[in-house]
């Protein structure tokens, strides 16, 4: 299962972690997955060609995405992607968790 947590203060999101597999379907064939991964780099790549410092990510084992710079623009891509993402989690229930600070 891929789990996104979400980490906000004051109600304000401050960083996004995506970690774990959808274990759909066998590897190169997990539309889930590959769901999941085009709506998060298409969103880092977005933010970044608005304003390169609008945020810091880093890929690995884990996705972590930390907002340094909010505007209207980037804090709109972002709740655009957990929208997304909350999506995918209806349709994909097994597949894909979306919480806050305490999503494990």
């Amino acid at each position: 299962m891929i789990k996104v947590r979400i980490t906000k203060k004051n109600n304000v999101i401050e960083s996004i972690h995506c970690n774990g597999h959808a274990n759909y379907s066998r590897d190169g064939k997990d539309i889930v997955c590959a769901s999941i991964s085009s709506i998060v780099i298409t969103t880092v790549n977005a933010c970044l060609k608005i304003d390169k410092e609008s945020i810091k990510h880093s890929e690995g084992k884990e996705v972590v995405i930390t907002i340094i710079k909010h505007s209207d623009i980037v804090d709109t891509l972002i709740n655009n992607m957990i929208d997304l993402l909350t999506e995918l989690s209806k349709q994909y229930e097994n597949n894909i968790k979306i919480g806050g600070e305490s999503c494990v």
